[in-house]
């Protein structure tokens, strides 16, 4: 009896999504639990597995096609009887019978999604591998992954990229063809151009951002921390918490548990607007930005108010790692009442961080750097870091994020305050 694959339920909000690759090919096998194809959201990538094992019949949905919760992606049959496993010839004769029956689009998927490998062989990678594979025309069969058959992952592509780079070109890859009659000149002129679809989630930022700025009545105030107490106490404890805890003592601990302490303070920065009112969050969901070759994407630390500096910590760096292999999940980023980024893990000396509706403050971290500055009279150099709160001006008054900002200032040059205030 045949089987439909459709379109699972998405997590809180989230109705829409975008067919990323089919990792089984029509005619082809498939287990009970098997991933049989990506699919894209707003938030995150996530796979859809086979609930009974037979044979990938037909492909309904093409790749970059927009789905909904329930659509139907693809059939499943019953495998012929007797069958124990799909012998190469068995497979190839069902992909071509099935092909032959199938619409165009779903044919061209079925090709597509049969690029994994060269020798036919199923190559075990993140979406976020294959997504940053394709990106620079990489057949993901040619890279290696860290651990012995195991699963590549996007530091892997990476690495394998920046040998590729140190090499020269080589046969990995292959070279998108340039269009006609144009090749010659471009070539010859350097002035090439590459064409590559946004993926759902690189459109979903770009409509939210715009979304922010217009919807929003936001404004940035800045300020600037002297480090030195934090950077002293981080370099006597480190070794210590460390050993005791397993992950090290980070700067955005303490800016967390400092943000948690202003927000008490001025709570309309913890709110949202609904409507004609405000709703005020006695709770702290504090969202994490993590850049992801996907785009940027905010985690959330639930009750942050509750959470010790390790688990912070440990958050954040768990967080960081689902983030390199594409394996956070729709829990990990619903909600949050207010957002931490921070850009000086980059080099960003300054910026004007962008709201994340429909949160109406967000926090801006940047480079540590020395600086000179006046103490006591006094010019010396100290470990100077700049920070900037942008605000929903709607419900947050210029003078309540100028305190707010001054709060986070006074809690993190004395880290004994957070012992104190929170």
């Amino acid at each position: 009896m045949p089987v439909k694959i459709v379109v699972p339920e998405l997590g809180e909000s989230v109705v829409e999504a975008t067919v990323g690759k089919w990792l089984k090919k029509q005619g082809e096998r498939v287990s009970v639990g098997e991933p049989v194809v990506e699919l894209e959201t707003e938030k995150v990538d996530l796979e859809v597995g086979a609930e009974h094992g037979g044979v990938l019949a037909r492909i309904e949905r093409g790749e970059g096609e927009d789905v909904k919760i329930g659509d139907v992606l693809g059939v499943i049959e019953e495998a012929p009887a007797g069958e124990v496993a799909a012998p190469e010839t068995a497979a190839a004769g069902k992909e071509s019978a099935a092909k032959s029956a199938a619409p165009p689009k779903a044919a061209a998927a079925a090709a597509a999604a049969s690029k994994d490998s060269g020798n036919g062989a199923k190559v075990m990678a993140s979406p976020l591998a294959r997504r940053v594979a394709e990106a620079h025309g990489v057949d993901v069969a040619q890279v290696p992954p860290s651990e012995p058959g195991g699963r590549v992952r996007q530091r892997d592509v990476e690495k394998f990229l920046e040998a590729k780079s140190a090499k020269g070109p080589g046969p990995a890859v292959v070279e998108k063809p340039a269009p006609p009659q144009r090749a010659a000149s471009a070539e010859e002129s350097g002035r090439r151009e590459e064409r590559v679809r946004m993926s759902r989630r690189r459109q979903t930022i770009a409509r939210r951002l715009v979304e922010a700025q217009h919807a929003a009545a936001m404004l940035t105030t800045f300020n600037e921390v002297d480090m030195a107490a934090v950077v002293e106490l981080r370099k006597r404890r480190k070794e210590e918490f460390k050993k005791r805890h397993g992950v090290g003592l980070g700067v955005a601990s303490f800016f967390v548990k400092a943000a948690v302490g202003a927000l008490k303070d001025f709570p309309r920065l913890n709110a949202e607007i609904q409507g004609d009112e405000m709703v005020l969050k006695h709770y702290y969901d504090i969202g994490i930005a993590v850049g992801a070759s996907g785009g940027l994407v905010v985690p959330v630390l639930r009750d942050a108010d509750r959470m010790s500096f390790a688990e912070i910590e440990a958050g954040i760096k768990e967080f960081a790692r689902k983030a390199d292999e594409g394996t956070l999940t729709l829990e990990d980023l619903s909600g949050g009442t207010f957002t931490i980024t921070n850009g000086g893990v980059f080099g960003s000396l300054l910026s004007t961080p962008i709201l994340n509706p429909p949160q109406v403050g967000i926090l801006g971290l940047h480079k540590i750097e020395e600086r000179a500055v006046p103490v006591a009279g006094q010019v010396v150099i100290r470990p100077m870091m700049y920070i900037a709160l942008s605000y929903d001006h709607r419900i947050v008054d210029g003078l309540e994020a100028v305190q707010f900002l001054v709060r986070v200032k006074e809690l993190v040059e004395d880290p004994g305050n957070l012992l104190l205030e929170i």
